[in-house]
């Protein structure tokens, strides 16, 4: 985005009369369901597919917009639903009209309107849980009057598959402060992503206001640092990224086609558990026009299917708990013939740390130092094979309030209080229990199991 001038004095004169607000990474909770047992197991190797769509909306007010998103935006409400995840761009003013038209499951909520909202959102026909919305650190000009960062959310689209999805939309701009403050962004989302999704399968995809033609953008870093995957570059352009300095490959409305380089991308990797294969991508401007084939927007939607499937070696099962505290993930650590020798809990009331002790040595530990500490030393032949957990809530945030940890010969160790909230996952014949996935911080917030071959 970037607003245009005129829009400046406006915006400062509303900020006036506001109080401010710094705005921090917002996390949704998530419900909790309460059966009595939810019997849980991984099941055999899968694979499916689905598409994702990013597009930047245009969403200022009307005569600020560099399109008419009074007119348009319920169009393209109308036109992103044969989608399966959306990710919009500059969602601001007319928020309303594109949800009404749109009949996805699972929506984010509006940040709000120019000068509150941050203008992303997701629309996905997949759960989402873990979302937040984090604000960059630094900007420049009119891009400053809007709280503009990324979000995240991780999306299960299949049991123990989920994929960490990230909205981004920097700094935009050719001027050395734009271009500085962007360079800055990027750097941001790197490090958030080197944060919390290690190990994980990651989707990037927004309005990146960049240009691999552009010396100045480090987007090249992006993909390095990140270990990602432009679909453009590899389906496109078979893997060759444009020459640094070279002219910018731009094309104009409607001679649109998929070798021009938009600033919107679409970015991912895979994990050690689930692999990816794009399949299509198309810069898709011929069915997000109107009537009088004008375009709907000031950018173009920007499609990519993929298909996946599971890795052999290891199954997952699915996640239990909340949204908060520090995702982690085991499966960075672990091989496929890795074998567990000790685990070790902590907890009173609730789960304050779990671990794992590979035979290798090698000492996997998450959450906390509180409570009291139990340890499970397996026996040879011993394997954990179930694990039961039950979550509650504690200051408003569902954390894991019990788990239980049982062996093959019957032996078990367990710590926390129960509640009616509960699983059980069990390691489907000839698998067992290796390590763990989840969100943690002082006390372990959400949990799930990683199996590899028994």
């Amino acid at each position: 985005m970037k607003i245009k001038k005129t829009f400046l004095l406006a915006v400062l004169v509303a900020l006036a009369g506001c109080d401010h607000e710094v705005v921090k990474p917002q996390v949704t909770d998530e419900a909790v369901t309460n059966e009595d047992a939810i019997a849980a197991s991984a099941r055999a190797a899968s694979s499916g597919t689905f598409s994702v769509l990013t597009y930047n909306v245009a969403g200022l007010p009307e005569g600020l917009s560099s399109s008419n998103p009074e007119a348009n935006t319920p169009e393209i409400g109308l036109r992103i639903r044969d989608y399966d995840i959306v990710h919009v761009q500059e969602d601001f003013n007319y928020h309303a009209a594109l949800y009404a038209n749109d009949n996805h499951a699972y929506r984010t909520p509006t940040s709000g309107g120019v000068p509150f909202g941050d203008g992303l959102n997701t629309l996905s026909k997949f759960p989402y849980s873990d979302f937040q919305r984090v604000k960059w650190n630094n900007c420049n000009g009119t891009d400053c009057l809007t709280p503009k960062g990324f979000s995240f959310s991780r999306i299960r689209i299949d049991e123990g598959v989920y994929i960490d999805f990230y909205n981004a939309h920097p700094n935009a701009g050719t001027a050395t402060a734009d271009l500085s403050a962007r360079r800055a962004n990027i750097t941001q989302l790197s490090q958030f992503i080197a944060q919390n999704s290690v190990g994980n399968a990651v989707i990037v995809m927004g309005d990146f206001n960049c240009r691999y033609t552009r010396a100045e953008d480090n987007i090249r870093e992006f993909i390095t640092n990140n270990g990602m995957t432009d679909t453009w570059i590899q389906l496109v352009r078979n893997g060759n990224i444009p020459v640094m300095g070279s002219p910018a490959l731009v094309c104009e409305f409607p001679n649109m086609t998929n070798a021009c380089e938009v600033v919107d991308k679409i970015f991912y990797r895979d994990s050690k558990f689930v692999d990816f294969t794009p399949t299509y991508y198309q810069l898709d401007d011929a069915d997000f026009v109107t009537d009088d084939n004008q375009p709907l927007s000031d950018h173009y939607p920007l499609l990519t299917n993929f298909s996946w499937s599971l890795k052999s070696g290891f199954l997952l099962s699915d996640l239990f708990g909340g949204p908060h505290g520090t995702p982690f993930n085991d499966l960075a650590q672990l091989a496929t013939t890795s074998v567990a020798g000790k685990f070790t809990i902590r907890g009173g009331s609730r789960v304050d740390q779990v671990g794992v002790q590979l035979t290798t040595g090698a000492s996997l530990q998450h959450g906390g130092t509180g409570g009291t500490e139990k340890t499970l030393t397996l026996n040879t032949g011993e394997y954990v094979q179930s694990v039961k957990m039950c979550s509650g809530q504690k200051d408003g945030r569902t954390r894991i309030f019990y788990i239980e940890l049982r062996t093959n010969q019957g032996r078990s160790i367990s710590t926390g209080t129960q509640t009616s909230a509960t699983v059980t996952y069990t390691a489907p014949t000839g698998w067992r229990v290796t390590g763990f996935f989840g969100n943690s911080g002082d006390e372990i917030d959400k949990l799930g199991v990683i199996y590899t071959v028994n």
